[in-house]
């Protein structure tokens, strides 16, 4: 498998003089995580509007070669990630990380991942950046200049793989046996049939999951109702 560099090109409409709203604010030396999460000390900061390929992303060139486009989507926010960052909380996600736009030497960061063809405008959340988009795929810039997978697609596709090989993994429920004990980060519970949980929960027996025939022995066996 042949892998390969695309170079990326800085847009001059990036620039910025930094921060200017009273958001709370995030300053100090920056850990890059991805081409689109990064961290100030403890806290965990997803830049605002922008989608990066994920780090196991594989990407495409004109020839067909392969290239680790989330790898390199990575080193282009390191290579922006000079001095001290600021960061301007927009929001917080799902996952408890501060949604933000940050800036390094007057440079909007988030723009500048687009405007290079490092990453894409997420407009699911944002349209701040689809003129950043659409002005790097016109100059083919970065991951322009090669087949790319949205990186939405590419997780939306590995989630997809991963209940396939859970479904293929599954041991079929024992004769009159159909509750359903699944071990989870809540710990040890058990689903029975008609609940909330239970058509899309997995049992896989070599991770220590089981059947039950009944709840008396589910609970004798140490695990608990879930929820709902």
């Amino acid at each position: 498998m042949k892998t390969g560099r695309v170079e990326a090109a800085q847009s001059p409409s990036v620039a910025a003089s930094g921060p200017q709203d009273s958001s709370p604010q995030y300053t100090g030396a920056a850990r890059i995580i991805d081409g689109d999460t990064l961290a100030l000390g403890e806290v965990k900061i997803r830049l605002h509007g922008i989608d990066a390929p994920e780090i196991a992303q594989t990407c495409s060139d004109m020839h067909g070669a392969i290239w680790t486009c989330g790898q390199w989507s990575k080193a282009a926010l390191e290579r922006l990630a000079t001095g001290t960052i600021t960061c301007v909380q927009k929001d917080i996600d799902r996952y408890g990380r501060i949604v933000g736009t940050c800036f390094a030497q007057g440079v909007d960061m988030n723009a500048a991942m687009v405007a290079k063809g490092a990453a894409f405008a997420y407009v699911q959340y944002s349209r701040d950046y689809v003129s950043h988009e659409a002005q790097a795929r016109r100059v083919a810039a970065g991951m322009w200049r090669s087949g790319v997978q949205a990186p939405s697609d590419y997780r939306s596709d590995k989630r997809a793989a991963t209940q396939a090989r859970q479904a293929a993994a599954e041991v079929p429920s024992p004769e009159g046996c159909a509750i359903k004990g699944n071990i989870s980060k809540s710990g040890r519970l058990y689903h029975l049939p008609g609940s909330r949980w239970y058509d899309g929960t997995r049992i896989n027996e070599g991770q220590g999951e089981r059947w039950f025939c009944s709840e008396n022995d589910a609970k004798a066996a140490g695990w608990r109702a879930a929820r709902g």
